[in-house]
């Protein structure tokens, strides 16, 4: 019986490394706290505010509206705001 607890214990040992280290497109829904001339101040998942550019043509965001963002493969510095939101 042990023997199958430490053998689930190793995998799920290895399942946690990989998840850790995979790297893929997030997006997630935040809002538009300032906009300055280097682009739009949005709140991060982690709660920090970030300056990004807006990659939808032709569109006028204003502060307190809900945008979408974009993460491409977890670089934090490729954030861009990809949508706007129903809210």
């Amino acid at each position: 019986m042990e023997l199958g607890k430490e053998i689930m214990k190793s995998v799920q040992i290895m399942i946690d490394r990989k998840l850790n280290a995979y790297k893929a497109d997030r997006t997630y829904q935040t809002v538009i706290k300032d906009i300055t001339p280097k682009g739009y101040v949005i709140l991060d998942e982690a709660g920090g505010q970030r300056t990004v550019p807006c990659s939808i043509p032709g569109v006028t965001l204003r502060i307190g509206q809900g945008v979408w963002v974009k993460e491409p493969l977890g670089r934090l510095n490729n954030l861009h705001i990809c949508g706007v939101t129903g809210k």
